[in-house]
């Protein structure tokens, strides 16, 4: 039975705190162009989309450099449903098989992260992580965007953000089932088309089922983030606050939900950092 100490979960994410520079564009660029290459970024620096994607793809070289393991050291590898892990060099047999990292890239607006785990290849690659803004899109009413989000739906979650009496509550819930949702789909590597409403989150109970079929072995570790963004020609200051969930296979008996609301408790395995923080290692990040 696989326990939380086998393949340790630890994540790693950027707030895009406040505006970039041409000089950091062009300095992200040139790092994922030497050093990332299963990633094809186009150049184009007054794109903020396209800076977040250099920001992201420096992730895994972040987290290796954490590691202290140079970058001609390790590959990143990928499964046909697209699914990373990275595979490290100079190992001794023993270790080689329990040293792969699996990771997975992910992205809402002004937060990008990356979870990943260590262990035996086809147990890392299980691993997704969702982010969703708590927040409705536009100036769209919160009832409108629920029916724009219900085909991801079942009856029954539909009910149970509905009953909530305060709107902030209501949407609160909408994220949390999203990003299970997201979480789940990307750690066993579903496309884009993949049909939401075939999973159902229960979590009064702490259920989960996908085709009927109840959701043993994972484990869903949820927290929120809340970010100072500077944003403007004349930068103001203000808050964002994103619901996030991370899913992993452990293959366990049971289902887990764990709530991290105690920010010492998620320090211990999620770590935030910022646009100046990343831009000043990207020396290092080549080594």
């Amino acid at each position: 039975m696989s326990t939380a100490y086998e393949c340790p979960i630890l994540v790693w994410m950027i707030s895009l705190n406040r505006n970039y520079s041409q000089e950091e564009y062009d300095a992200c660029y040139g790092l994922v162009k030497d050093c990332v290459t299963n990633v094809n970024v186009t150049y184009k620096p007054q794109d903020a989309d396209s800076f977040r994607s250099l920001l992201l793809a420096m992730l895994p070289l972040l987290m290796m450099r954490h590691r202290r393991i140079p970058r001609a050291k390790w590959r990143d590898c990928v499964t046909n449903n697209g699914k990373h892990w990275i595979e490290q060099d100079d190992l001794p047999p023993e270790k080689f098989l329990n040293s792969m990292i699996g990771y997975h890239l992910a992205q809402d607006q002004s937060l990008l992260g990356m979870a990943m785990t260590q262990g035996p290849q086809k147990k890392v690659v299980n691993i997704g992580l969702g982010i969703l803004m708590l927040k409705v899109p536009g100036r769209i009413p919160l009832s409108s965007y629920i029916e724009s989000q219900q085909h991801k739906l079942t009856p029954l979650e539909l009910a149970a953000i509905t009953a909530a009496e305060k709107p902030a509550d209501v949407l609160r819930r909408l994220c949390i089932i999203l990003t299970l949702k997201s979480s789940y789909a990307r750690a066993i590597g579903q496309s884009a088309a993949f049909d939401w409403a075939r999973l159902e989150f229960d979590v009064d109970k702490k259920s989960a089922t996908a085709d009927g079929h109840a959701l043993t072995g994972w484990e869903f570790r949820l927290y929120r983030a809340k970010l100072g963004v500077a944003r403007g020609i004349e930068p103001k200051l203000v808050e964002e606050e994103y619901q996030c969930c991370c899913a992993f296979f452990r293959g366990c008996d049971d289902l887990k939900f764990v709530w991290y609301d105690d920010p010492k408790q998620l320090e211990t395995w999620v770590q935030f950092i910022n646009i100046d923080q990343m831009t000043k290692v990207i020396p290092k990040l080549s080594a």
